[in-house]
C-alpha cells in the first residue's frame, strides 16, 4: 500500500503516550526547539495524511491509524524527504493547529520524528512548534549483560520498547561470560545443556560456592539461554523499531562456562582450572568460527562483539601449544592475545562484518574498520583513534550502570562505587581529546553488568533514569549542561515510564553524596606535613602527598579521587604526620571503606602510636577484625580517643590479603 493522499480515521489521543507529559520535558533535548502558537487537536475523528516519502514514512503511520474514505478531514500530516540531511537519521517538524509536516532523511529518522512528536502531546493536543533535529553520536547504546542472570526475551523486548522511546539505535547483549552461555549453538550443545546452568539461582551464591555448573534439567538447575529462533524473532522485534542488537561473544577470557563444557579447548584440558582459551591451540579457532557463523547466522548486525577484555593468560607462558605460537609469532602473551583478535577480526570481515571489542583489543594488525569500546582511560580512546578505529566510550566512571545511583546503605546491593544521574548527565565524551579526535568519536554506550542485578525489576531499578542520561548525551550531545533542567525532564519521563509498568529509581527520594564529603573538615593536623613509610597507589592519588591531611572527606565511591588507596600486606598504609610542634591530643581517627566486589576490605588491623622525636614511638591504640564477605559496601570510623602529648602521630593499617586494596580519605587529629 502506497498511496501518496488518502484520508483516515484516527484516534490520535490513543497513538501516543499513556499519560501527558508537558512538551517542555522532551528527552532527549532536540538540537533546535522553537514553541508556535496553538495545538494540533487530537479530538478531531478524521486527518488526511500526504506521503510524499514512500514506504520509509508509511511503515509508521499505517500501524498507527486505519483508513476512511471520509472527506471531511481538517487537519492535514503531511511526510517529506529530509534533502541535504546532516545525518542519516535527521528530521524536521513543523507543527501549526491545521497540520503537522514530517521531514526525515530515513526510516529511523522518521521514528524519531514520531517518537518526538508522541513527547508533544499535552491535554490540548499535540503542541505547536519548529524542530530541527539530529543525533551528536551515530552509536547510542544500551548493554545488557544476560550472562550473570538470565533474563527472558519478554524483559528485552519491553527495555527494546523503552530504549526506542528515547532514541538508542544500538543493544549490545553480553551474551557469554563465566556465569553462563545464553545462546544456542546447535554444533556446540554442552554450551547450553550444561554452561547455561548453575546450581545456585544468584551470581554471588554461584561465586561463593565455587563457581560450578550443572546439568539442564537438573533439580538444582538455575539460568537459561534463548534458542536461535526466540533471538531471530528478537532481532525482527528490535529492526522494527530502530534498534540492532549487537551480540557479545567473549574471548579469549571470560570463559570458564566453555572451559567446562569443553576442557579440551584450555591449556591445561582440565575443567574449572581456567578463565581463557588456548590461544595457540588450531582447535580453539575452529571452535570461535563455527560459533561465530552461526551467531552471524542469527544476527544481521554489521558488528559483531568479541569482547577482548581482562583475559588472565595464566597457563599461556606455560603451554607448549601457546609457546610455540608465541615463537612462531616473535611476540609474548599479549601479542598471542593481539594475534587472536586480529585473526576474527579478519575472518568477521570476510563475512562483511566487523569487529567490536574493549578497549583491550588496540594493536596496531587490527583492520581500520574495528570498534573499539573504551571503558578505562581516556588515553585507550587518543590510541584507538591513533590506530584509525572507530570508537565507542564507555567509560567505568560515568557509564558503569551497575554502580549505586544512591547512598549505598539505602540501596539494594550493588557492586559498589557511586554513580548518581548528575554525573552520568555531566559526561561529556573526549572532554580532553584534541578538537580532531572528538569529533571522530562514533557513539557512547551505557553497561549494565549484572554480577548483583538478579531480577528484571532490579535491572530496571538500575537503568533508569541513568539510561536517560546516557540517551541525552548521546543524541543532543549536552554541549550546554543544565542538570537542573534535565532532572526535571527526568522525573516526568519516570513517572511516564512507571506508569508504562517500569520499575525505575525515584530521583525525587534521592539522598545524594556522602555527607562528610560536603563541606572540609577542620582538624589539628590539617595542613601538616605528611611522610609515608609506605607509598600510596599511583592509581589512587587522590590529592598526593597532601591528601590525608588536606581536610577533604571522601565520598561514596573510592574512585572520586578524594580516597587515597594502598595495596598488599604487612601494614601497607603506614604513614606519620608531623605536626610541627609538641601537641595536646585527645583523639586519632580514620575512615575507611569496604567494596568487597572490587576487593576493597575495611583494616584488619590498624595502629594508632605517638612521637615527641619521631623515631620512637609509643603504641597507644590497636584492633583487629576479620572480614565479614556479608558487607558488600560500607563504611567504618577507627579511632583512638585519650589523653597524650605528642608531635608526631603515626596510623598503620593492614589489608586482609595480597591483591586486596584499603582506602583512607582523611587522618583527622584533635
Amino acid at each position: 500500500m502506497n498511496k501518496s493522499l488518502y484520508t483516515i480515521a484516527v484516534a490520535v489521543g490513543s497513538l501516543f503516550m499513556a499519560t501527558d507529559v508537558n512538551a517542555q520535558n522532551l528527552l532527549p533535548k532536540p538540537q533546535s526547539f522553537k514553541a508556535g502558537k496553538g495545538y494540533f487537536s487530537t479530538s478531531n475523528p478524521t486527518v488526511k495524511i500526504v506521503n510524499e516519502a514512500g514506504t520509509d514514512a508509511e511503515n509508521i503511520y499505517t500501524r498507527s491509524w486505519h483508513q476512511s474514505n471520509s472527506a471531511s478531514a481538517k487537519q492535514t500530516i503531511k511526510f517529506t524527504k529530509l534533502q541535504n540531511a546532516s545525518s542519516p537519521e535527521a528530521y524536521r517538524l513543523h507543527i501549526t493547529a491545521d497540520s503537522i509536516v514530517v521531514s526525515a532523511a530515513s526510516a529511523d529518522a522518521f521514528r524519531y520524528a514520531w517518537q518526538t512528536i508522541g513527547q508533544l502531546k499535552t491535554k490540548q493536543g499535540i503542541m505547536a512548534c519548529d524542530i530541527d533535529d539530529a543525533p551528536a553520536y551515530k552509536w547510542r547504546s544500551i548493554m545488557l549483560d544476560v550472562s550473570r542472570h538470565f533474563e527472558p526475551i519478554s524483559f528485552i523486548k519491553k527495555q527494546i520498547d523503552v530504549m526506542a522511546q528515547y532514541k538508542f539505535n544500538r543493544l549490545h547483549l553480553h551474551l557469554t561470560d563465566a556465569a553462563g552461555w545464553r545462546i544456542e549453538i546447535k554444533r556446540y550443545p554442552l554450551l547450553t545443556r550444561m554452561a547455561a546452568w548453575r546450581p545456585e539461582r544468584t551470581w554471588k551464591e554461584w561465586s561463593n560456592n565455587g563457581a560450578k555448573y550443572t546439568m539442564e534439567g537438573s533439580a538444582d538447575a538455575h539460568g537459561g539461554y534463548y534458542t536461535q529462533d526466540e533471538l531471530r524473532e528478537l532481532v525482527a522485534y528490535a529492526a522494527e523499531r530502530g534498534i540492532t542488537i549487537v551480540p557479545e561473544i567473549e574471548m579469549p577470557g571470560h570463559s570458564a562456562e566453555v572451559m567446562a563444557a569443553y576442557p579440551e579447548l584450555s591449556c591445561t584440558h582440565k575443567p574449572y582450572e581456567q578463565m581463557d582459551f588456548c590461544a595457540g591451540s588450531v582447535a580453539t579457532y575452529d571452535f570461535l568460527e563455527n560459533v561465530l557463523k552461526e551467531v552471524m547466522d542469527i544476527f544481521p548486525s554489521k558488528y559483531i562483539h568479541v569482547g577482548g577484555d581482562e583475559a588472565a593468560k595464566q597457563s599461556w607462558g606455560d603451554c607448549p601449544l601457546c609457546q610455540r605460537k608465541m615463537k612462531e609469532l616473535g611476540c609474548d602473551k599479549d601479542g598471542l592475545q593481539a594475534n587472536l583478535i586480529a585473526h576474527f577480526g579478519r575472518f568477521l570481515n570476510s563475512y562483511g562484518r566487523q569487529l567490536v571489542g574493549w578497549d583491550e583489543v588496540i594493536a596496531g594488525n587490527l583492520a581500520r574498520n574495528t570498534t573499539v569500546m573504551v571503558w578505562r582511560g581516556l588515553e585507550k580512546a587518543h590510541e584507538a583513534i591513533e590506530h584509525g578505529y572507530d570508537v565507542v566510550l564507555s567509560p567505568g566512571a560515568y557509564c558503569y550502570l551497575d554502580a549505586y545511583q544512591d547512598a549505598p546503605l539505602s540501596q539494594p546491593e550493588a557492586i559498589g562505587g557511586y554513580l548518581p544521574l548528575e554525573k552520568v548527565y555531566s559526561y561529556v565524551p573526549g572532554e580532553d581529546l584534541p578538537e580532531a579526535e572528538r569529533k571522530m568519536i562514533t557513539g557512547i554506550q551505557g553497561n549494565l553488568w549484572a554480577e548483583y542485578i538478579p531480577t528484571p525489576e532490579h535491572m530496571e531499578y538500575m537503568l533508569y533514569p541513568r539510561a536517560l542520561a546516557i540517551a541525552e548525551v548521546g543524541w543532543n550531545g549536552t554541549e550546554h549542561k543544565n542538570y537542573a533542567d534535565f532532572r526535571r525532564r527526568a522525573i516526568a519521563q519516570c513517572d511516564l515510564l512507571r506508569h508504562q509498568g517500569v520499575n525505575t529509581f525515584d530521583i525525587r527520594r534521592e539522598k545524594g553524596e556522602r555527607p562528610e564529603s560536603v563541606k572540609p573538615t577542620k582538624h589539628k593536623a590539617l595542613g601538616c606535613k605528611v611522610i609515608y613509610n609506605r607509598p600510596y597507589s599511583k592509581q589512587y592519588v587522590a590529592g598526593g602527598d597532601q591528601s590525608l591531611v588536606d581536610g577533604i572527606r571522601g565520598g561514596w565511591t573510592y574512585g572520586d579521587k578524594k580516597w587515597q588507596g594502598f595495596i598488599g600486606k604487612d601494614y601497607c598504609l603506614d604513614v606519620t604526620l608531623d605536626l610541627g610542634s609538641q601537641q595536646n591530643l585527645s583523639s586519632v581517627s580514620a575512615d575507611f571503606m569496604q567494596a568487597y566486589g572490587a576487593w576493597v576490605f575495611f583494616p584488619e588491623a590498624f595502629k594508632v602510636s605517638v612521637s615527641n622525636d619521631g623515631k620512637n614511638f609509643n603504641e597507644v591504640y590497636s584492633t583487629t577484625s576479620t572480614v565479614d564477605k556479608s558487607i558488600q559496601s560500607g563504611y567504618r570510623t577507627l579511632a583512638w580517643k585519650g589523653h597524650s602529648k605528642a608531635r608526631y602521630v603515626r596510623v598503620q593499617g593492614n589489608t586482609i590479603m595480597d591483591g586486596g586494596w584499603l582506602f583512607i580519605d582523611e587522618i583527622v587529629v584533635k
